[in-house]
């Protein structure tokens, strides 16, 4: 498949992707899967199970991280979902094009790695102790004002 300039301006854009973020994967498709820091989600540091990922994917994901990726609807946009963990995600975020898309994966990834996603929130069932250990590792504002406590 010959690269067309969006591509170069998409390519381009990975090029800025946070410090903490890595491409995991980038599809002839146009998916994209980031993972966070995969150094330290190796079951010893952190749950392997518990690795960040941001997937883009045309069309709606309509399963889960580590199933078959190429389930899913015919929808003619992108989205951008967050996962903490295959169970646990922020909402899907749609946009009408690929570059809208990789321009909010890479806000996202950013915001992420600067410690400011709420990720408490997207959690029914809290894990304090593996909180804490994150805001260390993304550099949370939440991390101190929590040590008071």
């Amino acid at each position: 498949m010959p690269d067309t300039p969006a591509d170069d301006d998409i390519e381009r854009a990975l090029s800025s992707l946070a410090d903490g973020w890595t491409i995991w994967n980038h599809g002839e498709d146009g998916r994209l899967v980031l993972a966070y820091r995969p150094d330290v989600f190796n079951a010893d540091d952190f749950p392997a199970a518990c690795l960040p990922t941001l997937y883009l994917t045309h069309g709606k994901r309509t399963r889960r991280p580590g199933t078959n990726p190429t389930s899913r609807t015919d929808d003619t946009d992108w989205y951008v979902t967050l996962y903490l963990e295959p169970d646990v995600s922020a909402e899907n975020e749609r946009f009408p094009t690929q570059s809208d898309a990789v321009s909010r994966a890479l806000e996202l990834a950013k915001a992420f790695d600067d410690g400011e996603i709420d990720y408490r929130e997207l959690y029914q069932v809290p894990r304090e102790t593996y909180f804490d250990r994150l805001d260390e590792l993304t550099g949370s504002d939440d991390c101190d004002e929590r040590s008071d406590h």
